[in-house]
């Protein structure tokens, strides 16, 4: 698989498959220096790479802010994503601790430093449990929270199982092409053509030429499936160690303080074939009584599966 020329030249295909018209944004990768000396990187999107975004997202676990490419390019507006912790170009956390809250002031750092006014924050998965905890935390950031396909204590032995086992994979490999058959072998990234999409930018070629994840939840993945100890703890709020089951820690209860106290409006937006089921939307409704809840004809990716949908609701929001 030859590499592109940099990381957007993918965007006029992507629009062109979407049947989406109009000009194509450009793309600029920002990074911040954190307090601590990490860095947290960003894509932004807009008319001139000047302009200020009105509506930034978040990813989900083992994805990164490329995720977002054609939802952006639907919604039509300045636009930022973020590379959360531990994945894309952002730097990997030596405490392996990957919840919202954990991830949450690295985002706010994010906010204040390339945005200029309150943002539509649309987060999914983990993304989505960051971005309650950044809207509880601090809400001149957020005028609309907008949380996809996620809800704090999902059974992490249910659609969330297959993360599991496609992360625990091997850590690194001969070819980006072999990433790219393991992902469609899983039923992942779509297409041929999308998944190498995706592999491309959610892997790098070390050194060495051997080609590895970017995101750091493969190797902690690949620890965890190697103890069984921990494979049957299933202890999903314990402290993160590494080898700990990275996908039971995300999906831990603590995001319900977070989203209860959310003063923006906020929404889930639930896929019918996603992750979340009848009883915990219905736990969603009963925590969160003033949120909306809406569902999509989509399993856990709204983004990457429905980007056209996704991106007119956002519209109609950043609109109001």
């Amino acid at each position: 698989m030859s590499d592109p020329i940099d990381e957007f030249s993918f965007l006029p295909a992507q629009a062109a498959d979407a049947r989406i018209t109009g000009p194509i944004p450009r793309g600029e990768r920002l990074a911040l220096t954190l307090a601590d000396g990490r860095t947290l990187s960003a894509l932004r999107y807009g008319p001139a790479t000047e302009a200020a975004p009105e509506v930034t997202f978040l990813h989900g676990a083992g994805l990164n802010a490329h995720t977002w490419d054609t939802t952006i390019l639907a919604l039509g507006l300045p636009a930022l994503a973020i590379d959360l912790p531990g994945h894309g170009d952002s730097s990997w956390r030596d405490d392996f601790a990957y919840t919202g809250g954990t991830l949450a002031p690295d985002v706010i750092a994010g906010l204040e430093a390339w945005t200029d006014q309150p943002q539509v924050l649309v987060g999914q998965s983990l993304g989505g449990l960051t971005a309650a905890a950044v809207a509880a935390s601090r809400p001149d950031l957020v005028r609309e929270a907008v949380v996809v396909d996620i809800t704090p204590g999902i059974d992490p032995n249910g659609g969330a199982a297959q993360l599991r086992q496609f992360f625990a994979g091997p850590t690194d490999w001969a070819s980006r092409d072999e990433l790219v058959e393991r992902a469609l072998a899983f039923g992942l990234g779509g297409s041929p053509t999308a998944a190498a999409r995706g592999v491309f930018h959610n892997s790098r070629v070390r050194p060495d030429g051997r080609v590895e994840w970017k995101h750091h939840f493969a190797r902690l993945a690949n620890a965890a499936a190697a103890s069984p100890a921990l494979r049957q703890a299933g202890q999903p709020d314990a402290e993160p160690v590494e080898g700990q089951d990275a996908v039971a820690s995300v999906l831990g209860e603590s995001g319900w303080e977070d989203l209860a106290a959310v003063a923006a409006p906020t929404t889930l937006l639930r896929g019918e074939r996603g992750y979340v089921t009848d009883d915990d939307a219905a736990e969603f409704a009963r925590r969160v009584p003033a949120a909306s809840v809406a569902v999509v004809a989509s399993g856990h990716n709204v983004q990457e599966e429905i980007p056209l949908e996704l991106g007119a609701r956002l519209r109609a929001m950043a609109a109001v």
